[in-house]
């Protein structure tokens, strides 16, 4: 069900009376050295964190990368290869998904572990799950070389583990500067001189003859950057991204007036879905530096959500002008694409099109 909501109403909004002066809030900002316990906020709180079909896809073929060519040492024709692959796969792939589903749900606890109890958690976890898998599938009722049988199978789990562990280890410290450094480029790209100046010069034009627009301007204003320069956390619901967009476009409704026309479809279900923080105003920012400023008469800017196949779809387009405008050098898009993909991996779509006189931004995360 759609929300179409008028352009002409700000968001909702407590009154501020003299002596009733709100704090900022601003504490921790983003330019400050990242604490322990900020950094777990951006990695995900833990190594063990394999909640993402991204880490399974990619374990899974992983493991069975490794099987398909270990089993190249025992085939003798190439059916016989494939007999021993699906014989090991058996095996194999209920023992990884039962290490990622146990990993997955005690990664706090497991995460909290010292770095020699990690490791011997993450070893112990496959040895267990490579002989489990091993006996589901019926490959221990042979006895090789005199050995137990679950001896083989339970350090094959334990030698793979090893080997997805320190991937995960390597992933979370490449994910912490990365994400870092996203933050910061979208700062950049965000709180331009220019846009604050422009702000200010409407406010300071409001002020003698419409005081209180001119307050409610500068509480959007002051929440936009409280947003902006406080730390934030490592995921925002999409609501509470669609509220921030919308203070946004009502502090540039001053601005244009009658020459930007927004027209928002919102469907309450998909704002529970779970993006990056500052996701949507650097692109509602673009829509009107690009498609609204450049233009004498102004433009359109039309922001969706919905729900589909248990997804929620985000679309902003915009009218561009027939003269086209000044091209930016891309920070925005770019930094919105990686804060995708840092959080959701392949989960989540980001595509970006020009038709015609439109511009077209679509973003598909998990819900």
């Amino acid at each position: 069900m759609s929300n179409a909501l008028p352009t002409s109403d700000p968001p909702a909004r407590a009154a501020t009376r003299p002596g009733e002066l709100r704090s900022s809030g601003f504490g921790t900002t983003a330019f400050d050295a990242l604490a322990p316990a900020a950094a777990e906020a951006v990695t995900g709180g833990s190594v063990f964190d394999v909640c993402h079909v991204g880490v399974v896809l990619r374990a899974l073929l992983f493991v069975h990368a490794v099987l398909a060519i270990g089993v190249l040492f025992v085939a003798t024709s190439f059916m016989g290869w494939v007999t021993a692959f699906a014989v090991a796969s058996g095996a194999a792939l209920p023992a990884v998904l039962l290490w990622l589903l146990v990993a997955c749900a005690a990664r706090r606890p497991f995460g909290a572990l010292p770095l020699p109890g990690q490791w011997v958690v993450a070893m112990g976890l496959g040895a267990a799950c490579g002989a489990g898998g091993a006996l589901l599938a019926g490959l221990a009722a042979g006895n090789g070389f005199g050995t137990p049988p679950w001896l083989a199978p339970a350090l094959a789990g334990a030698g793979l583990a090893a080997l997805v562990f320190q991937w995960l280890r390597l992933r979370a410290q490449a994910l912490l500067p990365a994400d870092t450094t996203a933050r910061l480029a979208e700062l950049q790209s965000r709180i331009r001189p220019h846009f604050l100046f422009n702000t200010l010069n409407t406010v300071l034009a409001l002020v003698r003859h419409d005081p209180a627009r001119a307050e409610e301007l500068l509480e959007d204003l002051a929440e936009l950057f409280r947003v902006a320069i406080s730390e934030n956390p490592e995921s925002v619901s999409l609501a509470e991204e669609v509220e921030l967009a919308q203070r946004y476009l009502a502090i540039e409704q001053v601005r244009f007036g009658s020459r930007l026309q927004v027209t928002w479809e919102l469907d309450p279900d998909a704002g529970q879905a779970r993006v990056p923080p500052l996701l949507l105003q650097p692109l509602v920012e673009n829509a009107v530096r690009h498609g609204i400023e450049p233009s004498d008469r102004g433009g359109t800017i039309r922001v969706r959500t919905r729900v589909k196949l248990g997804r929620a779809l985000i679309s902003i387009v915009n009218s561009v002008p027939a003269a086209g405008s000044q091209p930016g050098n891309g920070i925005a898009l770019r930094n919105v694409r990686e804060r995708l993909r840092l959080m959701h991996d392949v989960a989540a779509q980001f595509d970006t099109k020009r038709d015609a006189d439109l511009f077209r931004v679509q973003i598909v995360v998990p819900l």
